[in-house]
């Protein structure tokens, strides 16, 4: 250790208790990753703050000691956005899990960044109220790193992902500056300015770290059932995804699992899926009891026109959650049919859905690898799990290779490289085949404008130039043309 380094870590420790610094191999390795786990490294070191002056205080240590700094909540994330950096801090916020406030009247909570997502919902249950944006991983994931990757969940269609259900945001700077974000103002127009809140959700820890979050809590509905649609095809079911919406439904879920899917799942969770299907639909709606059966009624009618073999509905709120469990639980069943697996997030206009299905089902016979499809069909949020063994040599490569053209296909297609997951160190490759020089340059000024020294998890979510010329020129040696492959060495 050199005579910096022993100076920094002599700041850091006048700032936290023992137990809230380590920096011994042993007691770091529970931290090499986080849910992209093919990805490791180690950090420099991983604080734990207790509470926002520590976190401020460790900001500002950091800046002066030009340390970068890698934020983590409960390490769920699925794109390598809280990989460590062996350069840098690791920032853990799971020692801030207070929530400071309920709000009935304006249905808002105030809650610390290590907060489970789920945790909100039962707190605020005795008052008739949850928060609605519902990862699979809401279990497990906090709404620090919600906010950070602007999370979804099979609920999003019809109450939005976290952009659409955070009020407001206090967040420390690189600097250690502490500024508030949003309003509590119960108008959501902006309230003036530049809208930093919605900027700052989704950024993947480049700009800053949020210390509290103001949640919007939703009254919970009177009833809810869900529909479970049968198809005898991928085409047929991803088809009726658009009808749906094209007869002025919105649902409360609107769910896709393909026969892999469903096969995995019903061994694990024993759901009561149909497995002689090709697909299935869930497709819920919620409200008042006369609502829930008109809206059934016409979800039933649209599902049987668009070719649905059979539909169940849920009889009791047992079997809706029945139901539901096997969709909340595609990841991990997918774990018990294959040693490992890849699941990517790309989002697509509605209307591609048939044949972006198509082509993944082509590029798995391609690269010799089976897929499961899983995904938010109602807002076109795909989860391709593709399934290989790191043991066999170049297995992963492969499952690298295709998911990466499936996100391409999702570019192709007038769609998005993420919906949920976001960029981290995963997708950063594909944010040149998404995004022009000019574009990016914008991003990289923004992240300058709150991070002068670029010390804020560095390598992640928005690619150099540099980057994308030597990426479009590798894609040209394998005559994929590409933008980016003429311009100049950086």
């Amino acid at each position: 250790m050199n005579m910096q380094s022993a100076t920094f870590f002599e700041a850091l420790a006048h700032i936290l208790p023992a137990d809230c610094l380590k920096t011994a191999a042993e007691d770091m390795r529970p931290y090499e990753c986080d849910g992209l786990s093919m990805y490791r490294a180690l950090p420099k070191c991983v604080a734990l703050p207790e509470n926002e002056a520590q976190l401020a205080a460790v900001m500002k240590v950091c800046h002066a000691h030009r340390v970068p700094v890698v934020a983590r909540g409960a390490g769920t994330g699925l794109s390598g956005g809280a990989m460590p950096d062996p350069n840098a801090l690791l920032l853990s916020t799971a020692k801030m899990m207070r929530i400071l406030d309920v709000d009935a009247l304006a249905c808002t909570a105030r809650v610390q960044p290590g907060v489970r997502n789920l945790a909100i919902s039962e707190a605020v249950a005795p008052l008739g109220l949850y928060y609605a944006p519902d990862p699979s991983s809401q279990i497990a994931c906090t709404i620090g790193g919600n906010v950070a990757e602007n999370s979804g969940g099979v609920h999003c269609l019809k109450y939005g992902l976290t952009v659409h259900n955070i009020r407001k945001l206090r967040v420390v700077l690189m600097t250690g500056d502490i500024v508030d974000v949003g309003s509590d103002s119960l108008d959501e127009a902006s309230p003036g300015g530049y809208d930093l809140l919605a900027l700052m959700i989704g950024s993947e820890g480049l700009l800053g770290i949020v210390t509290e979050v103001t949640v919007k809590l939703t009254p919970k509905p009177q009833l809810a059932q869900v529909a479970m649609a049968s198809f005898a095809s991928v085409e047929a079911a991803g088809a009726a995804v658009g009808d749906i919406i094209a007869a002025g439904i919105i649902p409360g879920g609107l769910e896709m699992m393909d026969r892999i899917a469903t096969e995995a799942v019903e061994g694990f969770v024993h759901a009561g899926y149909d497995l002689t299907a090709a697909a299935i639909l869930l497709c819920e709606s919620d409200g008042t009891p006369d609502e829930v059966a008109d809206e059934m009624a016409r979800v039933s009618d649209v599902l049987r026109r668009a070719g649905a073999t059979d539909i169940k509905v849920s009889q009791n709120e047992a079997e809706r959650l029945r139901y539901w469990s096997g969709r909340k639980n595609a990841f991990p069943a997918t774990g018990r049919i294959s040693p490992d697996y890849y699941c990517m997030d790309g989002t697509i206009p509605r209307k591609e859905l048939p044949r972006v299905l198509n082509e993944i089902e082509r590029l798995s016979g391609k690269y010799g690898l089976r897929c499961a499809n899983v995904f938010h069909a109602g807002d076109g949020n795909l989860h391709p799990l593709i399934m290989f063994d790191a043991n066999v040599p170049g297995e992963l490569e492969r499952a690298e290779e295709f998911g990466a053209e499936i996100l391409e296909l999702c570019v192709e297609v007038g769609g998005t490289i993420t919906g949920e997951h976001g960029v981290g160190i995963e997708k950063i490759n594909q944010m040149c085949v998404q995004f022009s020089p000019k574009e990016l340059a914008r991003m990289h000024e923004i992240k300058h404008a709150f991070d002068e020294h670029g010390l804020l998890n560095p390598g992640k979510a928005v690619p150099t130039l540099h980057r994308c010329a030597e990426f479009g020129k590798m894609r040209v040696g394998k005559g994929k043309p590409m933008p980016f492959a003429d311009l100049p060495r950086f």
